[in-house]
């Protein structure tokens, strides 16, 4: 990748740029799936943290848990849900918003005093073309999603994901991994809202290539 392709990934919608990784073991929770499932995402969030070097734990101090799934079929079902109010700022507004742009996924990130990852929420709304994903490319797609913070539209033309043509298997792109992977490298910050951070990312990428 190009050190403007990299800086595209974490380019938000108002032209700045922000990147946060995870600064605390990632204690991943789900809610709203059969036990079958539970495995599958839990699965793909510790494969997609072993890649990055993230460290992965059963309690997190503070939350208990703090990478949240929510797996529901309408938005009004998050109104219902304990406590979430306390965790989402404004929920209700916000589930009027998602309901209005017929939205059918949502992160929201929580930050520590450092601008790292502190907590993660994922919402999936299983209807439509959603419902129809296979769960496993659903799971990854997801963790990498949110085992950095990427920018508004990073995948919004091209997914982080790839098919192999022999056997049909869904991977995380290489050159995704690879940008994770340079992120969590114990040299970079947590956080980062320089630009040339990305050209931090591309030089350890060209690294790894030599």
């Amino acid at each position: 990748m190009t050190p403007e392709q990299i800086e595209q990934l974490f380019t938000r919608k108002d032209g700045s740029y922000a990147f946060a990784r995870w600064g605390r073991p990632i204690v991943p929770v789900v809610f709203g799936v059969e036990d079958e499932t539970l495995g599958v995402v839990k699965g793909a969030v510790e494969a997609v943290a072993t890649l990055a070097g993230a460290e992965m734990d059963g309690l997190d101090p503070e939350l208990g848990a703090n990478l949240m799934f929510f797996f529901f079929r309408d938005w009004d079902e998050l109104l219902a849900v304990p406590d979430l109010g306390r965790l989402i700022p404004d929920l209700e507004a916000l589930v009027a918003r998602l309901k209005a742009a017929e939205a059918s996924q949502y992160r929201a990130f929580r930050f520590d005093d450092r601008g790292a990852i502190q907590a993660a929420f994922v919402f999936l709304r299983m209807s439509g073309e959603m419902a129809d994903v296979p769960v496993e490319t659903l799971a990854l797609a997801q963790s990498v999603q949110v085992i950095v913070m990427w920018g508004d539209r990073a995948f919004a033309e091209v997914s982080p994901l790839a098919v192999l043509p022999d056997n049909g298997a869904t991977i995380l792109r290489p050159e995704i991994a690879g940008v994770i992977a340079a992120g969590y490298d114990r040299m970079m910050p947590p956080s980062a809202n320089d630009r040339s951070h990305a050209l931090r990312l591309f030089a350890r990428l060209q690294g790894e290539a030599r």
